[in-house]
């Protein structure tokens, strides 16, 4: 019960959705907690200050656009002179978006690959000397479709492919002092643009071995049971998709 207790980790993309569970969770089991955020300061102060309330100190607020290569660096250090140390990183932020063959530029090459594999390494980069001192972990938050592509979403899917391929490599490259996993959801929130309406939604559920969707209290769980309680588990990426990977 006391793994995470004052364990310093950084979240990243922690204000809304997937992000701000996986912060209650890990707050709720001990751990102190740095937040960042891109655009979303009212919620990520928001948690700050609900966290600090239950336990004084035990959480603060970064803002950093992650595709700004001299803020990854930079969320680390300002974590780590903060709270004196690092450990652990859950590399959550992501972008999503469609990008059929034909409407791909540099644009969404940079935002896509930016946020999804770019980021991810430079700030496990930065974060593994902590890490190192702390025996610490990272977990990247991956997809399944990075195995089995979405239609419509190469470079997403790409990118993701990516992420998965350096959770592996820096399994290899930072052990045995860091572990790093990946977590691979499957349908948890739906996207906020609409992109799937009704009748796309209940087609992916229908083709989920649970027949529901998840939530996003069974990703911040998994995070949970990776920094905590997985001491002999390193290089893996788990599929928290309902069964829905078994029959892409």
């Amino acid at each position: 019960m006391d793994m995470l207790k004052d364990k310093v980790v950084l979240v990243t993309g922690a204000a809304r959705r997937v992000g701000a569970e996986i912060a209650r969770t890990l707050h709720a089991e001990g751990a102190v907690l740095a937040l960042h955020y891109r655009s979303a300061a009212a919620e990520a102060q928001a948690l700050v200050a609900a966290f600090n309330a239950a336990r004084a100190g035990s959480a603060i607020a970064f803002q950093a656009d992650l595709l700004d290569n001299e803020h990854l660096p930079r969320l680390v250090e300002e974590t780590v002179k903060h709270f004196g140390r690092l450990d652990a990183l859950v590399n959550n932020a992501s972008s999503f978006t469609a990008t059929p063959v034909g409407a791909i530029g540099a644009r969404e090459w940079d935002d896509l690959v930016g946020t999804n594999l770019k980021a991810p390494l430079f700030l496990s980069q930065a974060a593994a000397p902590h890490l190192a001192l702390a025996r610490g972990a990272i977990v990247n938050i991956t997809d399944i479709h990075a195995e089995r592509p979405l239609k419509n979403y190469p470079l997403y899917c790409a990118a993701k492919a990516g992420l998965a391929g350096l959770t592996r490599a820096l399994a290899l490259e930072l052990g045995p002092n860091v572990r790093v996993n990946g977590i691979a959801p499957g349908p948890i929130l739906w996207p906020e643009d609409g992109s799937f309406d009704a009748a796309s939604q209940a087609a992916v559920v229908a083709r989920t071995l649970l027949k529901r969707c998840g939530d996003p209290a069974d990703i911040a769980r998994t995070v949970r049971f990776l920094l905590a309680d997985a001491p002999f588990i390193t290089g893996q990426i788990i599929a928290v998709d309902g069964g829905r990977s078994v029959v892409l």
